[in-house]
C-alpha cells in the first residue's frame, strides 16, 4: 500500500516523519451509495422481492410500462409494474434525473434539471458524508480540521456537484443532444442492476432515444474538477489529484445508479408501510 509521509519540524529536536495510510479511508466515500443500498435491502428490499421470474429488463417510465388493456393482471406475488412506475408521475426530489416520461427535453428544460440535480436530497447527503470522510482522512490535505475545515470541505463537494451537473446535464448534453436523465428498469435482478448501473456511466440516450456514448456524464465531472482547482487548496491542484477526483466522480455514480434502479421498489414500500402505519387505504 503506497505511504504518505508528512515531516513536521519543531524548534527542540530534528525532523520527526509520521507515516499515515494513504487512500485508507478515501475510497469508501464512493462506496457509501452501495452501503445505502444494501442497508436498504436489509431491511426488506431484497433482490428476490425486486427480481421477476423473468425479469424485465428495458427501461420504461410509467407511460410506456402501462400494459395492453386486454393483458392478463400479473401474479399477486409480482410487483406490477404500473404500480412501481405511478409513484414516479411527479419529479423525486431525492433523484430529480430518474425519467417519469419520454418527452424530449429542452434546453431550458435540462437547465432546470441541472438546477434540481444540485440541490436534490441526494447531492446534499453525498456531499455531508463525503465531507465526513474527507474530514476522518484528512483529505483534500489543504484544508484545515476543526468545523472550518469541514464547512470548506463541503462547500467544496456541493460546488463541484454543481458546477459538473451545470457542464454535464446542461451545457454538454444540450450540444451534443444527449438525455441526461436515468431510465430505471422495471424489477431488475440484483447482479443486471449492478451490470447496468455501471453502463449507465458510459453509455445513454440521446435525444431521439438511441444509445450512445455519455460524453457528458463523462465530460461533465472532469470539466467540474478542472476548475475545481481553482478554489482547491494548492497543494491539491496536481493533474494526480484532479484525475483521482474525477475517478470518485465516476465511482459515486456507478453506486448512485444502482440507488436510482432500487428507488420505485424502495418508495413503492415506504408508501405502502406509511399507509399501513396511518390506517389509510
Amino acid at each position: 500500500m503506497p505511504i504518505r509521509q508528512k515531516v513536521s519540524i519543531d524548534g527542540d529536536g530534528p525532523a520527526r516523519q509520521s507515516k499515515q495510510p494513504f487512500f485508507m479511508l478515501r475510497p469508501i466515500a464512493a462506496m457509501i451509495r452501495f452501503g445505502v443500498l444494501a442497508g436498504l435491502l436489509a431491511l426488506g428490499v431484497s433482490p428476490r422481492v425486486c427480481a421477476q421470474e423473468t425479469p424485465q429488463t428495458q427501461p420504461s417510465p410509467s407511460p410506456a410500462a402501462r400494459p395492453p388493456a386486454d393483458q392478463a393482471p400479473a401474479a399477486p406475488s409480482r410487483i406490477p409494474p404500473v404500480a412501481l412506475y405511478n409513484l414516479l408521475q411527479k419529479k423525486s426530489i431525492v433523484f430529480p434525473d430518474i425519467a417519469y416520461s419520454t418527452d424530449r427535453l429542452s434546453p431550458g428544460q435540462k437547465f432546470e434539471l441541472f438546477v434540481d440535480n444540485s440541490i436534490s436530497v441526494d447531492s446534499v447527503t453525498w456531499a455531508a458524508l463525503g465531507s465526513a470522510v474527507g474530514q476522518a482522512d484528512d483529505s483534500p490535505t489543504g484544508f484545515p480540521q476543526g468545523w472550518e475545515g469541514y464547512g470548506k470541505r463541503f462547500g467544496a463537494d456541493m460546488a463541484r456537484q454543481a458546477s459538473g451537473e451545470f457542464f454535464g446535464t446542461f451545457l454538454l448534453a444540450s450540444a451534443m443532444h444527449e438525455d441526461p436523465r436515468f431510465y430505471a428498469e422495471i424489477n431488475p435482478s440484483f447482479l443486471h442492476a449492478v451490470k447496468y448501473s455501471v453502463q449507465r456511466v458510459f453509455i445513454m440516450r440521446n435525444d431521439d432515444g438511441r444509445e450512445v456514448v455519455s460524453w457528458s456524464r463523462l465530460g461533465g465531472p472532469l470539466l467540474a474538477e478542472g476548475l475545481a482547482n481553482v478554489y482547491y487548496p494548492d497543494r491539491n491542484r496536481s493533474v494526480g489529484d484532479t484525475l483521482f477526483r474525477f475517478g470518485l466522480d465516476l465511482a459515486s455514480r456507478a453506486g448512485g445508479n444502482m440507488l436510482r434502479e432500487y428507488w420505485p421498489t424502495v418508495l413503492r414500500k415506504v408508501t405502502r408501510t406509511s399507509k399501513t402505519m396511518t390506517g389509510r387505504p
